[in-house]
């Protein structure tokens, strides 16, 4: 079992930054890769980014390419989204999920991913 818990979200005003957090439980954090989707009022949730489960891959959904950042730190269980020049478009409830290793790869698809968090509301202002 996997727990997830994320935090950091709000409300900011368009071009501003948030850090989105999500702290892992459970089974061991460093074999999994790790996965930002995000699902705004009316729409399927999508994917936003991965980091494989050594932080050496990562991927992102092409409009927040060079906008978003995803990192993970194994010592403390926890990977982040580092959000800046926020548009209105981004505003959406963001969930932070598991896919479980060993050596788990990044994948951009919500059906690899085996937990999931309760996710944080964030809203960008225009």
């Amino acid at each position: 079992q996997v727990q997830l818990v994320e935090s950091g979200g709000g409300l900011v005003q368009a071009g501003g930054s948030l850090r989105l957090s999500c702290a892992a439980s459970g089974r061991s954090f460093s074999d999994n890769a790790m996965g930002w989707f995000r699902q705004a009022p009316g729409k399927e949730r999508e994917f936003v980014a991965a980091i494989s489960w050594n932080g050496r891959n990562t991927n992102y959904k092409d409009s927040v390419k060079g906008r978003f950042t995803i990192s993970r730190d194994n010592a403390k269980n926890t990977v982040y989204l580092q959000m800046n020049s926020l548009k209105p478009d981004d505003t959406a409830v963001y969930y932070c999920a598991a896919r479980i290793g060993p050596v788990a790869t990044d994948s951009d698809s919500r059906v690899h991913y085996d937990y999931w968090g309760q996710g944080t509301q964030v809203t960008v202002s225009s």
